[in-house]
């Protein structure tokens, strides 16, 4: 879905800076390079799809993160067909789906260290052992009790 970006910004002051957090676009500017009217942009802002950034004086700000937010909506409503409230459902699966899985990445490496750990705890109990054994000798072979019904039965004669 995603597109290459477009030039936003091209002219003199149609972008501004902030201090370490790159930058920002004016909705005039995105409009124009998205070939949207500007009333778009302030009515997905209001159904919750693009949250811009506020100056001092209110104007909305569009940082490169929210221009991508842009580009997934109007892929998904122009190219697509979906409707504004799909639009929302799917880009809150997606933030479900990439929140789920930085968990699954932080288990996975909780994990990796938990195994590493406990194979050291292993080797060093097998070196301390009074009784040499392997891996192997730690493993018991359940033998059927006597006169149990899994027991080989002895055959008269």
């Amino acid at each position: 879905m995603a597109r290459a970006r477009k030039n936003v910004g091209q002219a003199e002051g149609d972008e501004r800076t902030s201090p370490g957090r790159g930058k920002y676009y004016m909705i005039s500017v995105v409009a124009k390079s998205y070939g949207i009217h500007p009333q778009t942009l302030r009515l997905y802002e209001r159904e919750g799809l693009l949250k811009p950034s506020r100056t001092e004086g209110n104007t909305r700000l569009y940082s490169d993160e929210d221009l991508e937010q842009l580009e997934t909506i109007l892929s998904l409503t122009r190219d697509l067909g979906v409707n504004l409230a799909g639009v929302e459902i799917i880009l809150n699966m997606r933030r479900k789906m990439e929140q789920m899985q930085g968990e699954v990445n932080q288990f996975m490496e909780y994990v990796k260290h938990e195994l590493a750990r406990g194979l050291g705890d292993w080797e060093q109990r097998l070196s301390t052992a009074m009784v040499k054994s392997t891996s192997t000798d730690l493993v018991r072979v359940n033998q059927p009790a006597a006169g149990s019904a899994t027991a080989p039965k002895k055959h008269a004669r």
